[in-house]
């Protein structure tokens, strides 16, 4: 009963950091002038419009339950880059709206344990929701197609180096998954390094 209880929660954790990351990249997209993701069915707080079985669900879930840092994705948001506003300096700020969108739900949720002396079931609650959106936030901001970080790549390159990264991301998801597969041991060192600090620093609370 405690295993599915505990299963019961980090799903729901995860669905909620999952729906405002995808949903917060569709809501950018709209603000900066393109429709695509509202005609789509994505402008939505509703989690099965974003979520992806694999990276929304099993991915974290099985990272939780082998103790490595926790990340994730979902389905992409599609969007018109000629549509909006700003051009390549657009699409950056639709990209880094959702890992962003993590990093505020760790800061907002993850400052209260500084302040205030919750229950320990509580306290473990918020320290995993926490973590999960530091690592949502952590990994999508790896600048590797087709991860959100790529994107402020594409801003900064010349023409060159955006033919090299969109020659990258036309597979980009399966080199996601070989790096999973094949780097899983300096890929989860790395989430540890960068995600442990910043998990002290807003909540007091050491990993």
């Amino acid at each position: 009963m405690e295993v599915l209880l505990l299963a019961a929660i980090v799903l729901c954790l995860l669905l909620i950091s999952v729906t405002l990351h995808e949903a917060m990249h569709a809501y950018a997209s709209y603000w900066l002038g393109d429709d695509t993701a509202l005609h789509s069915g994505r402008l939505t707080l509703n989690p099965i419009a974003h979520i992806d079985p694999f990276m929304s669900v099993l991915l974290p879930i099985g990272l939780y339950l082998i103790g490595a840092p926790v990340f994730g994705g979902a389905k992409p948001v599609p969007y018109n880059p000629y549509r909006l506003r700003y051009g390549d300096w657009g699409q950056a700020l639709v990209a880094v709206a959702g890992p962003v969108t993590n990093l505020l739900l760790a800061v907002i949720t993850g400052v209260w344990l500084r302040f205030i002396d919750f229950p320990e079931g509580i306290s473990s609650i918020i320290q995993l929701f926490v973590q999960i959106n530091l690592g949502f936030f952590v990994f999508n901001m790896i600048p590797l197609p087709p991860l959100d970080g790529s994107r402020i790549l594409y801003a900064l390159l010349p023409e060159a180096g955006k033919n090299i990264l969109r020659d990258i991301e036309r597979n980009g998801i399966w080199i996601i998954f070989a790096l999973i597969l094949l780097l899983s041991g300096p890929i989860f060192e790395f989430m540890r390094l960068v995600t442990t600090p910043l998990f002290l620093l807003i909540t007091g609370y050491s990993l």
